[in-house]
C-alpha cells in the first residue's frame, strides 16, 4: 500500500494556526495578501468578525480624502466636549474640553484609538460619506459606527444608568454576561470579513482608495500607532516596517495592518480573535495575533 502523501504547505499552516489559537484559548480568523501580486492566504477569511476599533480605518481614509480634495481644512480647530468623552484613552479621558485640529483628531484616533476624537471626526466628515466611500471601494459589508452609539447599546442592553460612568458600572457585571453583549456579536456590531479588511488596506497602499496624497497620509498615521503588543510582536526586527490598527472590546482582540519587508515586499494582514475571557490583559491572545500573522506571511514568502 503506497504511503500517504505528506500534507501540503497550506494544510500545515492551517494546522499551525489551529494549534496556536487553541493554545491561546481563542477562536481566530486570518487573511493576508501580497499587495503587489495579489497572492493570498486565509484561515476563516470569509467569516464575519467584529471589527471593534478597526472600523476607524475608513474614517481616517475619508478624512484624508476630504482634506486632499480641499473639502476639509486639516488645521481647522475643533473642540472635544463632554458629550464626546467617556473616560478612555487620549482626549476621551480628559477632564476638560480639548481643542485640536482635524488632522490631530485623526492622529489621536489612529495612534492611540481615542474614541472621543473618533466620534468628533466622524461628525466632521459625515457618516454618510464614510459609507459612500466604502461602497465605492467595494467594501459594502464593512461596518462603521460611532463609539458613543456602541456605548449606548451596552447601557441599554445591561440596563445601566446613562448618567454614570460606563466603566464603573461594568465592574459589577459577570464576565459571562459581558461575553454575550451585542458589541461582541458580528450580527449586531460593526463587522466585516478578514478578506474585506485586507482588500481595503491593499487599496490604500496601492493609492487606489483615493488621491495619492490621501492614501499616503493614512499610511503615515497608521505607521505611528503606539501599540506594540499584537501584530508587531511577530516581527521584532527593526528592518520590518509595520502600520496597523488594533481593535478591542470584551471578547474581541484584533489587529489589521501592513507589513513591509526590507526586500520591498508588502503584505496586508488582518488577525481577528474571539476570546474566552473579557479580561483587559490577555497576553497570550495578543501574542497569538503576531504569531499568526508571521506564520501566514512566512508561508506567502516561501
Amino acid at each position: 500500500m503506497p504511503a500517504a502523501a505528506p500534507p501540503s504547505a497550506e494544510t500545515q499552516v492551517h494546522a499551525q494556526l489551529s494549534r496556536l489559537f487553541t493554545q491561546a484559548a481563542v477562536e481566530g480568523f486570518v487573511h493576508a495578501r501580497d499587495i503587489d501580486t495579489g497572492a493570498e492566504f486565509g484561515h476563516g477569511a470569509d467569516s464575519r468578525v467584529v471589527l471593534a476599533s478597526v472600523f476607524k480605518i475608513p474614517i481616517a481614509l475619508e478624512y484624508a480624502r476630504q482634506a486632499a480634495g480641499g473639502r476639509l481644512d486639516r488645521a481647522a480647530r475643533h473642540t472635544v466636549t463632554a458629550p464626546y468623552r467617556s473616560g478612555g484613552s487620549g482626549t476621551d479621558g480628559c477632564a476638560h474640553d480639548v481643542e485640536m485640529s482635524a488632522r490631530d483628531l485623526a492622529f489621536m484616533m489612529m495612534t492611540i484609538s481615542d474614541n472621543a476624537a473618533t466620534d468628533l471626526l466622524l461628525d466632521i466628515v459625515g457618516p454618510d460619506r464614510v459609507r459612500t466611500t466604502l461602497d465605492e471601494l467595494g467594501c459594502t459589508g464593512f461596518g462603521v459606527s460611532s463609539c458613543r452609539a456602541l456605548d449606548e447599546d451596552i447601557r441599554r442592553e445591561l440596563g445601566l444608568d446613562p448618567g454614570r460612568s460606563l466603566d464603573d458600572q461594568l465592574a459589577g457585571v459577570p464576565a459571562e454576561r459581558l461575553l454575550t453583549l451585542g458589541v461582541c456579536d458580528p450580527g449586531r456590531s460593526p463587522s466585516s470579513t478578514p478578506r474585506e479588511v485586507t482588500a481595503l488596506l491593499a487599496a490604500i497602499w496601492r493609492d487606489e482608495a483615493g488621491p495619492a496624497p490621501a492614501c499616503a497620509e493614512v499610511r503615515g498615521i497608521m505607521s505611528r500607532q503606539v501599540w506594540q503588543h499584537r501584530l508587531v510582536s511577530g516581527f521584532p526586527g527593526d528592518d520590518v516596517r509595520i502600520a496597523g490598527k488594533t481593535g478591542t472590546d470584551f471578547a474581541v482582540r484584533n489587529e489589521a495592518g501592513v507589513v513591509e519587508y526590507p526586500d520591498g515586499k508588502r503584505y496586508a494582514v488582518g488577525v481577528f480573535l474571539r476570546t474566552s475571557s473579557p479580561a483587559d490583559r490577555q497576553p497570550l491572545a495578543d501574542r497569538a495575533i503576531g504569531r499568526a500573522a508571521r506564520a501566514v506571511l512566512d508561508h506567502l514568502r516561501s
